[in-house]
């Protein structure tokens, strides 16, 4: 087998089952179901997204916007327009609209569900006035280190599908980033980034999924649809690059922008600011983060 397809499809068989043990993890392992992340915890689950992080970033820099910009400018040559960054702005708010319209829905269910719990009625005595009123506030994980959505940490089950839906778009774009590769060693190089990431991604949304009352049968449900995104990406990717032709690689330079455009707003939108807001360890997370660029730095010698 070709070593390039063959890193591919190695790839495609790990993040399936990467994605469902990580998934499966907190639902079965009692360790991972404390309500307060501490001690030891903490800085494990830290260190790993530090790492991912960084990992990330040096995939992002180093590899998967240097290469689609470079595509893209062989494939439209006579177009005297940055058209690579025009491609790659492209998957950038494709990916940003979708969010917004997902947490706009969110936010809409949790304001009619409060509008919906009936309040004490005006004509009640003064004395009921002190009775504990049921409590109607939403209550939000404090954890840095999950790379879902805050509306994730809510208790609703209705705003876990529409994350979990929405997470599973960028899994897509994952999977096709690396199925459009055209080089061995830049298919290695994406490869480790998504392997890394997918597991903190598909671990914290486990763990949310569990946190918003998700009955058993609908988690498995949701982690095994959730670990089948970034195969299938990966399946139209090589599917695109087996078919060589004029048409065919125009359309693969176009779907590597947009691909790279998705790398761009997670590294930068998503991981990095939840990194490097919190307040805990600061230090210590910035060393991880540079371990982990400096790790795609040394795999991008290859390339």
């Amino acid at each position: 087998m070709d070593p390039l397809l063959s890193v591919k499809v190695g790839c495609l068989v790990a993040l399936l089952f990467l994605t469902l043990i990580c998934g499966m993890a907190p639902a079965f392992v009692n360790w991972f179901l404390k309500k307060d992340v501490t001690g030891i915890y903490e800085l494990i689950i830290c260190l790993i997204s530090s790492f991912a992080a960084g990992i990330f970033l040096g995939a992002c820099l180093l590899h998967v916007v240097a290469d689609s910009l470079s595509n893209i400018a062989v494939q439209l040559q006579y177009v005297n327009y940055p058209m690579g960054e025009l491609i790659l702005s492209l998957g950038f708010f494709l990916v940003l609209i979708i969010e917004r319209i997902v947490l706009y829905i969110s936010q809409r269910s949790q304001s009619h569900s409060q509008d919906n719990i009936s309040l004490p009625s005006s004509t009640s005595s003064h004395d009921d006035s002190y009775q504990v009123k049921p409590n109607i506030s939403v209550e939000i994980s404090e954890d840095p280190h999950n790379h879902v959505h805050p509306q994730m940490y809510s208790h609703s089950s209705f705003r876990a599908l529409i994350l979990f839906c929405s997470l599973s778009i960028h899994s897509v774009f994952e999977g096709l980033a690396i199925g459009l590769q055209s080089n061995y060693s830049s298919a290695l190089q994406i490869a480790i980034a998504v392997l890394i990431h997918k597991g903190i991604i598909v671990f914290s949304l486990s763990m949310k999924l569990i946190q918003s009352m998700t009955r058993p049968v609908w988690l498995i449900i949701y982690i095994v649809t959730f670990s089948l995104m970034s195969p299938i990406g990966i399946t139209i990717g090589i599917i695109v690059t087996l078919k060589k032709s004029s048409v065919i690689s125009l359309a693969q330079a176009i779907l590597e922008g947009i691909a790279s455009g998705t790398f761009v707003y997670v590294t930068f939108l998503e991981i990095l600011p939840q990194e490097l807001n919190s307040g805990q360890r600061p230090l210590l997370k910035v060393l991880f983060i540079m371990i982990g660029f400096t790790v795609m730095a040394v795999i991008a010698i290859w390339a």
